[in-house]
């Protein structure tokens, strides 16, 4: 992508609170990034980390209320999907942003046959006839690797696998041609075999229709194989972001290197035990005023608990171009 091109989507400030009978929780807490179109970034980070909640609060896909939306932008093409009409949202819904849900088991509806679900957003969004629709729903299936794809298009969800289904899910979302699709966590349930082929899959369809990717995920060596950004998030904010050989060579939030160290390795000295990150994530009863990971670092000092860490460049490109992290400590040696 050239350099000064305007991103396909544009984050800006981000805030999502939900509403419960014992408190407002602050899930989304001024998250910002960009995507540029063609591009993969890798969102990562424990669950409860805001991962989810930062993606489906990008099309409004959470229920209002409990939910509440209290800032930000959410930039597509220029368009602020924030302030976007209902009949405007249900435009952008499938046709401009694709939406892989984490569950492929629970995602589709048992009732409908594959096809009824594949035909829908074409009939909806692209205005096909039933006959172009099916004969697109087909081809579908066939660039997902679906065999025998135009005699499946009857089957219902129960009669496909786990990974088969995951596979109909990814076709529903690529259905209209997207220019942005969210993958969240597509490839947990599934085994390692099944998971490498959406893997591989993910990669053709991305250099073949050129879509921006959104991928949220717990494996960081996914991330290190497809990934062009990673996103690190941590108590519903960004804590470091940088691209992806720049992440793994040199991290530089605590939480960051404490999540690599967490990762098996195959060669070396046998550990006596994995490694883990102690204690718990923090509760988000209110807007963070102090670093939410200070409970849990080793480098803690008093100014993590005064003061929130702000987003700060560390190799001279402005937040969100290079590599940025969020934290008041400077690993020895480093710049600062």
């Amino acid at each position: 992508m050239p350099d000064g091109a305007a991103p396909v989507l544009d984050v800006r400030g981000l805030k999502t609170v939900f509403r419960t009978r014992g408190g407002e929780v602050h899930a989304v807490n001024s998250v910002s990034f960009h995507l540029q179109r063609g591009e993969l970034l890798g969102v990562v980070g424990e669950s409860g980390s805001g991962k989810s909640v930062t993606m489906m609060s990008l099309i409004r896909l959470l229920p209002e209320p409990p939910a509440e939306i209290r800032s930000g932008q959410v930039l597509l093409n220029g368009t602020d999907v924030l302030k976007v009409s209902p009949a405007e949202l249900r435009k952008i819904r499938g046709a401009k942003v694709g939406f892989v849900f984490q569950d492929p088991m629970t995602s589709l509806n048992p009732v409908f046959t594959v096809g009824n679900q594949l035909m829908e957003p074409l009939i909806e969004h692209m205005g096909m006839t039933k006959a172009q629709a099916e004969t697109r729903a087909a081809e579908l299936l066939a660039l997902v690797g679906i065999p025998d794809a135009r005699k499946r298009l009857k089957s219902y969800p129960h009669q496909f696998s786990g990974g088969m289904r995951q596979r109909v899910m990814i076709a529903i979302a690529l259905a209209c041609d997207p220019d942005v699709l969210i993958a969240d966590e597509p490839t947990t349930a599934l085994d390692v075999t099944i998971q490498a082929q959406i893997l591989e899959l993910v990669r053709d369809l991305r250099h073949k229709l050129g879509m921006a990717i959104v991928w949220i995920t717990h494996d960081l060596g996914v991330i290190a194989g497809i990934a062009d950004r990673v996103m690190v998030m941590y108590g519903g904010q960004v804590v470091e972001q940088a691209p992806v050989k720049e992440l793994f060579a040199n991290p530089r939030h605590p939480y960051t290197r404490a999540l690599l160290r967490t990762i098996p390795k195959l060669g070396g000295q046998r550990e006596a035990r994995l490694q883990v990150i102690e204690g718990q994530p923090p509760i988000l009863s209110g807007e963070p005023a102090a670093c939410p990971f200070r409970g849990r670092c080793t480098h803690a000092f008093d100014r993590c608990e005064k003061e929130n860490p702000a987003r700060r460049a560390i190799d001279g490109k402005p937040v969100g171009q290079g590599h940025d992290v969020a934290c008041h400590w400077t690993p020895e040696g480093a710049d600062a």
